[in-house]
């Protein structure tokens, strides 16, 4: 089984933001601020190098890390 890039709740958060949700809907939902998400949000896109949610969402279903 091949070593995921994101953390659990990286994973999580991108899950739930290619369902829809906001980030404040994700910080509803799983008990953590909007903050905290938004760090994580950012702290993946450092990791693919890419800017932007929509890239990292791209780049995460390309590597297979997260899927519809």
């Amino acid at each position: 089984m091949k070593r995921s890039i994101l953390t659990k709740r990286e994973h999580e958060i991108f899950t739930l933001l290619v369902q829809g949700l906001s980030t404040k809907e994700i910080s509803k939902k799983i008990k953590i601020s909007e903050k905290t998400v938004r760090n994580h949000i950012s702290n993946t896109m450092q990791k693919l190098e890419v800017k932007g949610r929509a890239n990292a969402v791209v780049e995460l279903l390309k590597l297979g890390e997260i899927s519809f």
